[in-house]
């Protein structure tokens, strides 16, 4: 019976990896195929059939150092309708004053003052009823949008009347470290290939809150951006789903943003991303119980699915832990945690998908293929801070309470 349960752990460590590469790799492929293979080049966005007003949206705190170039970028957008709303929520640094004094530069932008830190999901909520359209594109204090990354939101936006929003693609700015290299690859053959995969099976997990596209009456449908939620864009991802207006990912869409390229940056922000889908998975569980969320089952299991791989993996290496301090009885003893046969097939197959990944970037990034070969050590890294941070968010989600306002931290943008 233990020794069963110990096959157990150790082959669904193994396989679930597995299968999940397979998955995306195969919806990837399938996406690139299907749609992004014949489209334009990403500075040769299709002809749109008309052009509303769009508000660009920037939430900010402590933005000193970025805002001015963030909204200069943003003032360079290739579309000839758009407003520019920032918001300055309760900075302690000169965020508010350099926004003041870029108000004569741009006739189209407008400043929203807020006297205390109220949270990112406030701050949108207030940009998203002062504005004056129906398209909003929002995007971090530190981002830099592409100058056509408008034009190919609005796209999707404009091409079907239920689409509620559009997630686009982020790029790592910041390269001058392992940390920032490892990155790279993640956000292409990592997270890009997962967002195709999905759009290809029908549910995206996240809008990207650093650049997403929303059409407010699906925001107004949904209840905008809730302001208790750690991360306030998968929740509404998901509150927009359940109310079926449909998301779309473009690869095209590219936005530049800076991350960290600490450990301790590094743990922070995804212990934040594994806290913010565990309380989702948390607070809709029940909802996917119903006949009608039955098409975001598969993102439901899915994730369910990481978290208890993450706690088998824990599994895994306590036992292994166990058996070097006590004698354990035969089917307990788990030799080596160093990789076999099996480490060998997994680090293979993650380099095949790295590969196919960074092939089909290439339309969206010249010459991403150069960091392939940092992403060897990407498996190991990965999946140690999944399962890591995986197994301390649960009960931190678990434990927190409902309704707590989630408010603003400075993260790690890399070193300076």
């Amino acid at each position: 019976m233990l020794g069963g349960c110990v096959e157990f752990l150790l082959g669904f460590a193994f396989f679930y990896p597995l299968l999940m590469s397979y998955f995306w790799m195969t919806g990837g492929m399938y996406y690139y195929a299907r749609w992004e293979r014949t489209e334009p080049r990403r500075d040769s966005p299709p002809p749109l059939p008309a052009h509303p007003l769009v508000t660009l949206v920037v939430p900010c705190h402590n933005e000193g150092e970025n805002v001015a170039e963030t909204i200069r970028y943003l003032a360079e957008q290739d579309y000839p309708r758009f407003e520019i709303v920032a918001v300055n929520d309760g900075s302690t640094d000169d965020t508010g004053a350099q926004l003041d004094a870029l108000l004569p530069l741009y006739k189209n932008l407008r400043v929203i003052h807020f006297a205390q830190n109220q949270g990112k999901s406030m701050g949108l909520r207030m940009a998203a009823l002062g504005s004056n359209a129906e398209y909003l594109i929002c995007i971090d204090g530190d981002a830099l949008l592409d100058r056509y990354a408008t034009r190919w939101m609005m796209h999707h936006l404009l091409a079907e009347g239920r689409v509620g929003a559009v997630t686009g693609n982020p790029r790592i700015r910041n390269r001058s470290t392992l940390i920032g290299k490892l990155q790279v690859g993640e956000f292409s053959s990592i997270i890009g290939l997962i967002k195709r995969a999905q759009r290809v099976y029908g549910r995206v997990f996240c809008v990207s809150g650093v650049i997403g596209g929303f059409r407010r009456t699906a925001l107004h449908r949904a209840g905008y951006w809730a302001c208790d939620m750690i991360t306030e864009d998968i929740d509404l991802t998901w509150r927009l789903q359940m109310d079926h207006w449909a998301v779309r990912y473009e690869p095209n869409a590219i936005c530049w943003i800076l991350m960290p390229e600490t450990l301790k940056g590094l743990w922070k922000q995804r212990l934040r991303w594994a806290q913010g889908g565990i309380e989702v998975i948390l607070r809709y569980g029940k909802a996917m119980l119903r006949w009608r969320m039955r098409r975001m089952l598969p993102i439901y299991i899915e994730y369910m699915l990481s978290l208890a791989w993450a706690y088998s993996m824990l599994s895994v290496v306590l036992l292994w832990a166990l058996g070097r301090i006590f004698t354990l009885p035969r089917e307990l003893q788990l030799p080596s945690l160093l990789p076999q046969w099996h480490g060998v097939v997994l680090g293979a197959t993650c380099l095949v998908q790295f590969m196919i990944s960074m092939a089909i970037d290439r339309r969206c990034e010249n010459g991403v293929g150069r960091y392939y070969y940092w992403m060897i050590w990407y498996p190991l890294a990965y999946w140690l801070l999944s399962m890591l941070t995986s197994v301390y968010a649960f009960p931190k989600a678990l434990l927190k309470r409902r309704g707590t306002r989630a408010v603003w931290t400075s993260p790690d943008r890399g070193v300076k």
